[in-house]
């Protein structure tokens, strides 16, 4: 019988099960947008902002979800997937301090050689653009795109 096994100690939680620690491994799912419709919803209602590497569509919403959105321009499914596991990971430590809404990312084809960094300052750059941050942070300064 093979399988992985998550040893700690009995009074502390692992790092994944607290949804208010920034540190979890990943982005929770309640917080995805998954439906179609949800999409269409975003593309047909929602405010536009772009810089180089991404594009942001917001809508009203009651509550806080986020979708990525990658073409098939932008290269094959290795590519487009490792694209989305990094807008995930430059958006994850965002959530507490984003606005309600519904969120699309929609990744241009030069995302895929973009580095992590810059990726950040563009998800950063465009959520400030929309007024989508509840407080600014100190560390932005001005992007150009």
């Amino acid at each position: 019988m093979g399988g992985l096994f998550l040893i700690k100690a009995p009074d502390q939680a692992a790092p994944w099960e607290n949804p208010r620690n920034a540190d979890a491994k990943r982005m929770e799912r309640r917080y995805r947008l998954k439906k179609n419709k949800a999409f269409q919803y975003v593309y047909h209602r929602g405010r536009s902002a772009a810089c180089r590497n991404l594009v942001l569509l917001l809508a009203p919403g009651r509550e806080l979800k986020v979708g990525f959105s990658v073409s098939k321009k932008t290269g094959n499914a290795v590519t487009r997937n490792r694209i989305k596991r990094r807008l995930r990971e430059c958006f994850r430590p965002l959530l507490g301090d984003v606005k309600t809404g519904l969120y699309v990312f929609v990744a241009r084809p030069s995302a895929a050689e973009a580095a992590f960094d810059e990726l950040k300052r563009d998800v950063r750059y465009l959520l400030k653009k929309q007024d989508a941050l509840r407080k600014p942070s100190p560390e932005e300064g001005n992007r150009a795109g």
